[in-house]
């Protein structure tokens, strides 16, 4: 086996580690930020349920990440400096690529929830969650602050 082999399993392996440290989002669950600040809550029926995947947001680490990773490895190849640093770039510009598409495979089964509120106003919703959560005609409460906005029973 070549160096080059012996580092693409510490590489891959630390791409998978890191994209499974990401938080899963729930609606039972609040960010420090959320906590002890005011929040409306409206009350309606649920009019609409549709399953949806949430993609994870642009965050960029999963590609940094990877491109950090990937030109360390690219940079031991090669015998000279100018190989070794052709081989930096192109490992880097490959790691990238790697924990981008590892960073941007992982969705989260998520539901469009579609409320009638007792106001007339009819808005969706799309939040973590299963098939099982919520049934079309249950009464529910929209609670948020502007930002982050959620549905519960």
């Amino acid at each position: 086996m070549t160096r080059f082999h012996f580092l693409c399993i510490p590489i891959a392996t630390s791409a998978a580690l890191l994209s499974a440290c990401t938080p899963q989002p729930s609606p039972d669950t609040y960010s420090r930020t959320e906590t002890m600040r005011p929040q409306t809550v409206e009350v309606g029926t649920l009019q609409n349920i549709r399953p949806v995947n949430i993609r994870p947001g642009e965050t960029r680490l999963g590609m940094g990440t990877g491109a950090v990773l990937g030109g360390i490895a690219g940079s031991q190849l090669g015998g000279g400096t100018a190989a070794n640093v052709a081989g930096g770039v192109a490992g880097a510009v490959a790691g990238g690529a790697l924990g981008s598409a590892l960073q941007g495979s992982q969705s989260t089964a998520g539901l469009e929830l579609t409320v009638q509120l007792d106001s007339g106003r009819t808005i969706a919703i799309v939040q973590p969650g299963g098939p099982n959560d919520f049934r079309v005609g249950d009464r529910v409460r929209v609670i948020g602050n502007g930002e982050n906005t959620r549905v519960s029973r």
